[in-house]
């Protein structure tokens, strides 16, 4: 009895595997929002990481959360750290490129719940007065990461999360003039 239960598990844990096997090895999660405020402004807003808590999803999430920043905050190599609660995690967020006014290319590192790494980019392209924000990351997924995405889908894990943080984006860009925002110079 005990024999056939082990292969059973076995076998169950090998089907798992092997489903996991052929599942997507690059994940990618996308949200758009339309901001009525110019493609300068929001660029301002997004390219400098001193900004990012004004609109982050994540910082309501741990208010305790530590934070560092490396000077410049706005440039390539600027970068954003953290070290919070479950919720969070810890990780580091750096600038890797920029197209003025029209993207903001980061990699985002992960230290805990786990550790991974992925590419976040920012693309603006405007609609009219408004400004279309497209926020999309990408990152690999190892054959373990395989399985935990059989039982839970990275799209509606994080998706929900860019999608406040698009709006928070939203009501800060379109309610606070420039000169209101620390570090935002439009």
């Amino acid at each position: 009895m005990a024999l056939t239960f082990a292969l059973f598990a076995a076998a169950l844990v090998a089907m798992v595997f092997i489903v996991a096997a052929f599942r997507p090895d690059q994940f990618t999660v996308t949200r758009s929002a339309v901001i009525a405020t110019d493609q300068q402004r929001l660029y301002a807003i997004i390219s400098d990481l001193a900004n990012f808590d004004t609109w982050s999803p994540w910082s309501k999430l741990d208010t305790g959360m530590k934070k560092t920043l490396v000077e410049p905050t706005a440039g390539v190599g600027g970068s954003y750290a953290w070290d919070g609660n479950g919720n969070v995690g810890a990780g580091k967020l750096t600038i890797a490129g920029l197209q003025p006014v029209s993207e903001v290319r980061l990699d985002l590192d992960f230290l805990r719940p786990f550790a991974a790494s992925n590419r976040v980019v920012f693309a603006l392209v405007p609609k009219g007065e408004a400004t279309r924000v497209t926020w999309t990351m990408t990152g690999p997924v190892p054959i373990l990461a395989r399985v935990m995405h059989m039982f839970m889908d990275m799209d509606r894990l994080v998706g929900g999360q860019f999608e406040q943080g698009l709006a928070n984006l939203q009501a800060l860009a379109e309610t606070q003039p420039g000169g209101d925002l620390p570090g935002i110079v439009v």
